[in-house]
């Protein structure tokens, strides 16, 4: 690099390509140099970098360095924003160039800026086969659109350059937009239009016949009609070849001939223009190259960053696209195509075909890989040239409504839709998070559909370039949807059964979170608890962080976790995902026996506390009483300091040994009477027992709490405890045959290798040896031997 830039004539040129080479190094590396910088601010007032004679440009671009990849106490970013080669450094080179550039004289400027612009827009021209357009060059993506609308506004309104608004004010121009259209985009062309919403019109996608996401042509040509009957101009109509959701393409050859009937202009965007570049082009998006104007984002496509977004439109007025804002007699903002014109010449016509060649091959490689996949729907299965691959994890439940299948949610009423779709809603929620965790270089995203639900995007001609996918993290994205989904369609079927568990068992409450993707949500209802009050309820939240305690001490499989506050109800408890040896009755009996138990035990000390309080008072009585009486035993005399001891040594008081005891069981005064006569401690009244719910179940060595036990398993217990006693039987016998053949041999050395009896076996020995004529015949022989 250092000897080809030696080359260049100009020293400021070959300058600047070795600073931004020397730039970029500095920036992409992870190493930190930590800033030494001794010196004191002269002035509170001027900031620290400022002071002095400046700072040299290696600690400027550690500053920049810090900034970018924040503090070492932070934690890491999982991915880089973006994977640049050599081709982003081109176009980062031509920020830089173009700066320089601007510096020459006018007449260099004006040929050097003619021929950027003339050669970009002749190449994007021929390689996405767009003939006869001219472009402009925009950093907003939306900003295109929104100066085509004016130069549509310019077209059809003659007088408008003269009167203003007060033309469409009596002629209301009215722009058509996809229900499926990207969010926002309506309301930003109005902003900047300066029109009212009323101008907006949406045109819904096919219902009943042809793809849920497709342009309703029949109801479009009803609505025309509509607003030329109400003295409204149709001007413009936003079509798409691949619509921000799931990338489908609307028949744009039959919009162009109602655009053409109605005199309206037709404009396309969406990511399946990058398709026009490749050998094979589909119908459906061939038909773009014949449209008025389209819109093409280079940038995710390429892999560049800071490339502008191209706008390409046809127009033979001059005079109407300079006042629409599409040209500019400025060099700078001729300019903007310079980072675009080096990158184009650097990646070439094989590069840019193979850039947009592999995204394709790696979503018909999801797809076609997905089809195999169980429980995994596939949306826009009709478009197998679409590079955009949409699914979403479903499994139909037994006994499962099927109306929200069969029309659209917006027709079916909100108690119709079934629990089913927002679980599946949440689970797909969930493994969009994990899939993009642990395969982050496939750029997933989660969106949500009306129609179909919350599902999972893959679109690598917007990722792939930028982060790099390669046909091996495609594979890994399939390997891990299929270990996920195990845990998916074991927790979608516990869902209902742990539903149905909470409902029927007492004190608990079941909160339908459609948002969590877990088991499901439990309320513990203790005895002072009011539903209907929002007010904060600090016993219940005591008696759920001890549950929370209880059920984490467990050591489970499962996550426990306290959520917030949901539509009123209060702490609740979250129930995670489960594997499919979860017992969802024994997981519900504990949590009600331990809510319950914690809530006596609360109670229980409570009322202790209450006892001890009423002992003490009634021990300062019963105190105050005793000295009384021992007032009056004695005497008045008795109590004088010296007169008192003098008459207590010649006159000793045989007082009796009076004291008290407070019995925590029994809540009460005792008198110690009887302690000081048989010097034992009274036991009082027997104590209640602990509160605690039902036995648990017995778990197998190792099985952890929740896990249904083998079948079979008490089967097998069953038989190994009859085994064991015919082993001892066995034994018995053998030592029988041994005495009697020879008297010095020892039985306990023989069966000391035996396993030992249990205490069922143990009095069964016993019971023989007390009861020898109950035995049978071989114990009598023996007895008889004896």
């Amino acid at each position: 690099m250092d000897t080809s830039l030696e080359k260049i004539a100009d020293p400021t040129l070959a300058e600047m390509g070795k600073n931004l080479k020397e730039v970029m190094r500095m920036l992409e590396n992870s190493q930190r140099i930590e800033e030494e910088n001794g010196k004191k601010p002269v002035s509170e007032d001027i900031p620290g970098p400022l002071q002095g004679s400046g700072q040299d440009m290696v600690s400027i671009l550690q500053l920049v360095q810090s900034l970018m990849h924040g503090d070492e106490d932070e934690e890491p970013q999982s991915t880089r924003i973006q994977n640049i080669g050599e081709q982003g450094h081109m176009a980062l080179l031509g920020h830089s160039l173009g700066a320089y550039i601007s510096t020459l004289d006018k007449e260099k400027l004006r040929k050097l800026t003619t021929r950027i612009l003339s050669d970009t827009t002749l190449w994007l021209r021929r390689i996405f086969r767009y003939e006869n357009g001219c472009t402009y060059f925009h950093e907003e993506e939306r900003e295109g659109l929104a100066k085509i609308c004016r130069l549509a506004i310019h077209s059809r309104y003659e007088d408008f350059v003269v009167d203003g608004f007060d033309v469409l004010y009596n002629k209301k121009p009215v722009i058509y937009l996809s229900s499926a259209a990207r969010p926002g985009l309506g309301q930003y062309l109005c902003n900047q239009l300066g029109l009212p919403l009323p101008c907006l019109c949406r045109v819904p996608c096919n219902t009943m016949f042809g793809s849920q996401h497709q342009m309703d042509i029949a109801f479009l040509e009803k609505l025309i009609k509509d607003d030329i009957e109400r003295g409204r101009l149709p001007l413009l109509l936003v079509a798409s070849a691949g619509s921000a959701g799931v990338g489908h393409t609307d028949k744009i050859g039959r919009l162009k001939e109602l655009c053409e009937q109605y005199d309206i202009w037709l404009h396309v965007e969406g990511v399946n223009l990058a398709t026009l570049a490749l050998g094979y082009v589909s119908s459906s998006v061939l038909a773009a190259t014949k449209c008025d104007s389209m819109t093409l984002t280079p940038g995710p496509w390429l892999g560049l960053p800071a490339v502008p977004a191209v706008t390409l439109y046809k127009h033979d007025d001059p005079a109407l696209t300079l006042v629409a804002g599409l040209t500019s007699n400025k060099p700078a903002d001729k300019l903007r195509a310079l980072p675009l014109w080096l990158s184009l010449q650097y990646l070439g016509l094989d590069g840019i075909v193979e850039r947009i060649k592999h995204a394709c091959q790696l979503s018909q490689r999801l797809q076609e890989s997905l089809k195999k996949v169980d429980y995994i729907k596939i949306l826009v299965e009709d478009e197998l040239s679409s590079p955009v691959v949409v699914f979403r994890f479903f499994q139909e439940l037994p006994g499962s409504d099927p109306a929200f299948k069969a029309v659209p949610v917006s027709n079916v009423a909100p108690a119709a839709v079934g629990r089913e779709r927002h679980s599946c809603d949440a689970l797909n929620r969930w493994l969009g998070e994990q899939l993009r965790q642990l395969v982050p270089m496939c750029g997933l995203t989660v969106l949500d559909l009306e129609v179909d639900g919350t599902c999972l995007r893959f679109s690598p001609l917007m990722t792939a370039a930028v982060l790099g996918t390669q046909g091996e993290d495609v594979d890994q994205l399939v390997t891990c949807i299929q270990s996920k989904l195990p845990v998916l369609t074991c927790t979608l079927q516990l869902r209902e059964e742990f539903r149905q568990e909470v409902e029927g068992t007492a004190g608990l409450l079941y909160v339908d979170d459609p948002s969590w993707p877990g088991i499901g949500v439990v309320r513990y209802e203790h005895v002072s608890d009011d539903n209907s009050s929002l007010e904060s309820d600090p016993e219940g939240e005591k008696i759920h962080t001890g549950l929370l305690k209880k059920l984490n001490e467990l050591e489970s499989d499962l996550i426990f976790k306290m959520g917030p506050e949901y539509k009123g109800t209060k702490s609740c408890i979250y129930i995670g995902m489960a594997s499919d040896d979860v017992d969802v009755s024994e997981l519900v009996e504990t949590i009600a026996v331990t809510a319950r138990e914690i809530e006596e035990n609360s109670r229980l000390l409570e009322n202790m506390t209450e006892v001890v309080r009423k002992g003490i008072q009634e021990a300062q009585v019963q105190l105050q009483k005793a000295n009384e009486e021992r007032l009056l035993e004695e005497g008045v005399l008795r109590q004088i300091p010296v007169v008192g001891s003098v008459l207590n040594w010649f006159s000793p008081v045989q007082a009796s040994q009076k004291g008290r005891s407070f019995n925590l069981t029994a809540g009460s005064l005792e008198s110690t009477e009887y302690t000081y006569v048989h010097k034992v401690q009274g036991t009082g009244v027997t104590p209640p027992p602990t509160p605690s719910g039902t036995q648990s179940k017995q778990r197998l060595p190792g099985q952890k709490p929740f896990k249904r036990a083998l079948r079979g398993s008490d089967a097998v217990s069953e038989t190994s405890s009859v085994t064991h006693i015919e082993d001892l039987e066995k034994v018995d016998q053998l030592c029988s045959g041994l005495e009697q053949s020879s008297p010095e041999a020892h039985c306990p050395e023989q069966i000391s290798t035996a396993p030992a009896p249990t205490a069922r076996q143990t009095e069964t020995l016993q019971n023989k040896a007390q009861h020898p004529e109950d035995d049978d015949p071989q114990v009598e022989g023996l007895e008889r031997l004896r």
